[in-house]
């Protein structure tokens, strides 16, 4: 159904959890049987009560740990444990707030969306929001930073500080309601108080900044509030030299909620901005993550405390591993679509602390990079019609007024200004989004693997090589030819995606992968068969198996990829001679996605596919006639108007059904068409 944009990504859900330091020992006791019937949640709850602040903050703790595992999760719900802990962060023991602190915050990271919108409805935020107010107030007062005062003593007023705005981003970033709390409570000043700390506690600015960035995205009502002062701290950080990939994280942050809040920078000032943004972005990627991921894994192995805590962190994944609900990766619109529970696959390590320094400083490397795709993703991304727009709009059963002409109309071109386009050209985005799309080195790779601890970055590696290729993907759909650096550039790069998929005995089964890597295929094929350039790199044979390893993927934008990339492949063939044959295999193919995918959205795109590539040619018309389609669409009809009736209303959103509408009233032109071919 025409060029297909992939829309914005979704940030990762939840942030890492509490400090393990807040666990105190003989909790791991506590978390066997916790599933049980015989839940210890109310004996915790009721030490809450407690007039010891050193039983309090061990329930706290308890709690914390406990709350890892999604099965025990019930239990606590059931006996009001939110409304219990919340007035336990303003409790007079600062050890106390910290943990409860803590304890909400794995409650929001592991509970998701339904538990943080509960958490909201049950009012946390008002005591999170005295909580910060009284942090605010402390670190304003504090003209040099404890840290560099008293670097052995535990600083308190900045740990709490830190896993309350952890639990505050959790909560905007899962709950709709959350946000409106945050606008109204004006808690942007405290964000913006914690992100100019960053000279003295890079862990509070980064939290501060993944927390910015949430709140920052299509919110109009906070755009008030980021006024020239504001804009300030925020240029300050962007403009700041640090070279840990603590710093390049926090300035990738920061360039994404810059990005978020663009419409209020000074127009003399937008193209400096955007340049700057960018120049950020194309800094992140310049990183070499599999060689820094080397030699940090290499310092790791020569630190004999690192094991210890690295011990530990594999336990602790090991018992959220069952428990903790998923997350789905998709190249999907970043709103809060993602939520837990969607069943698709994350690693639990993104919600633990990390305790040896190397492997933090990897995964905030990883984060950086994974952050700096997506916001380029979103970038290239044209706004949306709104639902109500699209009502205005409307369609009919009969009715030829949304009959378009040539792919492509409804799901038009993406669009960028003149400023972004330039910068991503001058700072060579395209080029470094491409050398993201390889798997880090080998030696990398048996490094992760022969560390428990740092075994899950190579998920993160995955998702990284997956971004890019969505990323891959807009760009593909954004720039023109000379921009993407002319035939000889997109033919090499056919080449490139080709070996991704075909490198290895077999396909990539990973859904997320295949979503990615088909996505980017489909884009390279559209833009070259639009401008006449000849496809090489993927044989026929090549697509016909990709196309089949799609076809079975439960992801159901690569299947309505691979369905795209046959019809596109199809209607270059349909042009040449002594192709009937290879026209009645890829006919094959698209009939059976036709009529066995349970996705009303594939059906489509296959019935499209069918149309564009037996709509002209005398090869496309003997191998038309030789499979029998005109009996098969005719056949098909019906079932097709039935089931965009029965699930258009409440499966499909509006402009979805406006596409199948359009396909419906293409199908009936179309067999009209292969009829009146027929009777001559």
């Amino acid at each position: 159904m025409g060029k297909r944009k992939t829309h914005k990504f979704a940030r990762p859900q939840f942030s890492p959890l509490g400090p393990a330091n807040n666990t105190p020992e003989g909790v791991e006791e506590t978390v066997e049987g916790a599933g049980d019937i015989s839940s210890p949640a109310g004996d915790l709850l009721e030490k809450l009560q407690s007039a010891s602040p050193d039983v309090r903050e061990f329930a706290c703790a308890s709690i914390s740990k406990l709350v890892q595992e999604k099965k025990v999760i019930p239990s606590f719900l059931q006996k009001d444990a939110i409304r219990c802990l919340g007035p336990m962060l303003l409790d007079p023991s600062v050890a106390v707030r910290e943990t409860a602190a803590g304890a909400l915050r794995n409650l929001s990271a592991c509970g998701g969306y339904d538990v943080c919108d509960e958490m909201v409805k049950r009012d946390v935020l008002t005591p999170l929001a005295a909580l910060l107010r009284e942090c605010c107030a402390g670190l304003d007062s504090t003209a040099v930073s404890p840290r560099k005062k008293q670097v052995s003593k535990k600083n308190y007023l900045e740990d709490v500080s830190n896993e309350a705005i952890h639990l505050l981003w959790n909560l905007c970033e899962s709950s709709s309601r959350a946000v409106s709390v945050f606008n109204k409570e004006g808690l942007l000043d405290i964000c913006i108080l914690c992100l100019r700390r960053f000279m003295d506690n890079i862990e509070l600015a980064i939290s501060a900044a993944y927390c910015l960035q949430t709140v920052a995205e299509d919110n109009a009502e906070l755009l008030a509030a980021f006024t020239p002062q504001v804009l300030q701290v925020l240029e300050v950080v962007l403009l700041s030299s640090g070279d840990t990939t603590d710093h390049l994280l926090l300035r990738t942050l920061v360039a994404g909620t810059v990005w978020n809040v663009k419409t209020v920078v000074p127009c003399s000032s937008q193209a400096e901005t955007i340049n700057a943004v960018i120049r950020i972005l194309a800094e992140t990627l310049d990183r070499n993550a599999s060689q820094t991921i080397l030699a940090l894994s290499q310092t790791a192995r020569t630190a004999p405390e690192a094991e210890t805590g690295s011990q530990m962190e594999e336990e602790m994944i090991d018992t959220c591993e069952n428990g903790t609900p998923n997350l789905e990766g998709d190249a999907q619109e970043i709103s809060p679509q993602s939520k837990a529970g969607d069943g698709t696959s994350e690693d639990i390590s993104d919600f633990l602390p990390v305790r040896s320094e190397e492997l933090r400083l990897a995964a905030a490397l990883l984060a950086a990079q994974q952050t700096a795709l997506e916001i380029i993703v979103n970038m290239c991304c044209s706004e949306e019609s709104s639902d109500d727009e699209w009502e205005e709009i409307g369609s009919s059963d009969d009715s030829d007024a949304c009959v378009t002409e040539g792919p492509g109309s409804l799901l038009s071109p993406l669009c960028l200004s003149a400023e972004v386009l330039s910068a991503l050209v001058n700072n060579l985005i395209p080029k470094k989004v491409l050398e993201k799309t390889v798997f880090a080195e080998s030696v990398t790779v048996d490094a992760c693997t022969e560390s428990s601890s740092w075994r899950h970055l190579l998920a993160k590696m995955t998702r990284i090589q997956c971004r890019a290729l969505t990323c891959l993907n807009n760009l593909l759909s954004t720039l023109d030819v000379e921009r993407l650096g002319g035939p000889a550039a997109l033919h090499t790069l056919s080449q490139h995606l080709t070996d991704l998929v075909f490198s290895q005995s077999e396909i990539p089964q990973d859904s997320e992968f295949l979503e990615a890597v088909t996505g980017a295929q489909r884009s390279l094929m559209q833009i070259m068969s639009s401008n006449n350039i000849p496809q090489q790199g993927l044989s026929a044979e090549q697509l016909m198996r990709l196309c089949e390893v799609g076809a079975q993927c439960e992801n159901t934008s690569a299947r309505v990829n691979v369905v795209a990339m046959v019809g596109i492949s199809g209607h270059v063939l349909a042009k040449e001679e002594n192709t009937a044959d290879a026209l009645k295999v890829m006919g094959a193919f698209l009939l059976q996605m036709m009529t066995k995918d349970s996705s009303l959205v594939v059906v489509g795109e296959a019935l499209d596919a069918l149309i564009d590539v037996f709509a002209d040619g005398l090869e496309a018309d003997r191998a038309a006639r030789q499979m029998k389609l005109l009996h098969a669409l005719k056949s098909f009809q019906p079932v097709f108007k039935s089931r965009i009736q029965k699930e258009g209303k409440n499966n499909l959103t509006i402009d979805q059904r406006l596409v199948l509408d359009n396909v419906k009233i293409n199908l009936r032109r179309f067999i009209a068409y292969r009829e009146a071919l027929t009777e001559k």
